[in-house]
């Protein structure tokens, strides 16, 4: 592993760029890209689409044939390690080998730990070079935040469940209950900050919350970039009495993405009439009396091959997530504002979210102006509870 030189740093960066692009078109699968060159003039370039079944180096293989390019003698670029194993398709490994390059670098391995290095090994076996880039360098942590949902559900048979929360400056969530009345969202943050909070949405393949949420700020929890996406953004709602209005603005905009996660006690005759308006219902076990078992929940979101989980819920919840340990990522943005110590904590039964922070690894700042001619800015706060990529070698 070692530091790449100006070319090479070119050349993957563009892998990336491609990887980034196609972010949301290759879940469950992870995120790749692949760029060809030969005397750094590139042959052709490629990421995966799930639904193209083609790996990022195949792409990048047809692209090249396609512009009538030989692939002799060049050198592939790829932000992830190239697969070994048969899957839906053949392995990419194989087909570099084939196409004739002698070298090859790689961002960072590939985390699933019953293939990882398996694609690097069979490239060195038929003499062609490797170069992995060091996993401290720009590069390499980019590749490996671009699959950090990927990493940990593969090694974890879990979702990588993000914990997403916008706070006053004095860390409470909302306003005390009972002073508003009004089913409308609360706004503690300005415009960008909700801008950055959809690329969140549209990152993720499901959003989570609970019946409180619905029934306080009536969310519709859409993906509202206009970005393309290979599949809708699951909507999940914790509801363990099947409690959400019909006519809420969740459950009016479903259209087969939206999850009623209940219990054994909801009304199948409320279910019925959920399902009739394209949602579906799952009956989850309780791990005490209205409380849905949150191990059961996740492992219900795994089986439908959701990577990623975006938490945007209440007090409640928040503090059962982390209680339980099953919060991966957090991301708070806070505002200037403050709504005083009668107000809704941050995460029920918990401390501060800043006693939080100091738990957070590879822990981030950001200044988000509110407008371009405001002097409020909110600020975002992004750190690692678990490490995704922890048991890779």
């Amino acid at each position: 592993m070692c530091l790449l030189p100006p070319d090479d740093d070119r050349l993957l960066s563009r892998a990336l760029d491609l990887a980034r692009e196609a972010s949301a078109l290759a879940s469950p699968n992870p995120t790749v890209g692949c760029v060809l060159s030969r005397n750094n003039i590139i042959l052709g370039e490629g990421a995966h689409l799930y639904d193209a079944f083609d790996h990022a180096e195949i792409a990048a293989l047809k692209q090249a044939a396609t512009l009538g390019h030989s692939t002799q003698n060049s050198t592939a670029y790829v932000t992830l390690e190239p697969c070994a194993h048969h899957g839906r398709t053949g392995p990419c490994a194989d087909a570099l080998i084939a196409a004739g390059i002698t070298r090859c670098v790689v961002a960072t391995v590939d985390p699933n730990p019953l293939v990882s290095s398996a694609g690097i090994a069979k490239l060195r076996a038929a003499n062609i070079e490797v170069v992995i880039a060091d996993p401290s360098s720009p590069l390499a942590q980019q590749a490996r935040q671009l699959n950090d949902a990927f990493a940990f559900s593969i090694q974890h048979n879990r979702p990588f469940v993000t914990l997403k929360a916008a706070l006053s400056l004095d860390g409470m969530l909302a306003p005390p209950a009972g002073s508003r009345t009004v089913r409308e969202p609360l706004w503690l943050t300005g415009p960008a900050a909700r801008a950055d909070v959809q690329q969140l949405r549209h990152n993720s393949d499901a959003i989570l919350t609970g019946i409180g949420t619905v029934l306080a700020d009536n969310p519709s929890l859409t993906d509202r970039t206009g970005l393309p996406r290979r599949r809708p953004l699951l909507r999940v709602i914790f509801d363990s009495s099947l409690r959400t209005p019909l006519d809420a603005s969740i459950a009016d905009s479903s259209a087969s993405d939206l999850l009623l996660l209940t219990s054994q006690r909801a009304s199948l005759e409320t279910a019925a009439l959920f399902t009739q308006m394209g949602a579906e219902v799952v009956q989850l076990p309780e791990d005490s009396p209205g409380h849905l078992d949150l191990h059961a929940a996740l492992a219900e979101l795994h089986r439908r091959n959701i990577r990623s989980v975006l938490l945007e819920c209440g007090s409640a919840l928040n503090g059962a997530f982390l209680q339980a340990g099953l919060v991966d990522q957090v991301v708070l943005y806070i505002s200037e504002f403050e709504l005083g110590l009668d107000s809704i904590p941050f995460a029920a039964g918990l401390v501060s979210p800043y006693k939080l922070q100091e738990s957070l690894s590879s822990l981030t700042r950001t200044e988000i102006p509110h407008s371009p001619n405001s002097t409020l800015e909110d600020i975002r706060i992004t750190g690692y509870l678990h490490d995704p990529w922890h048991d890779t070698h």
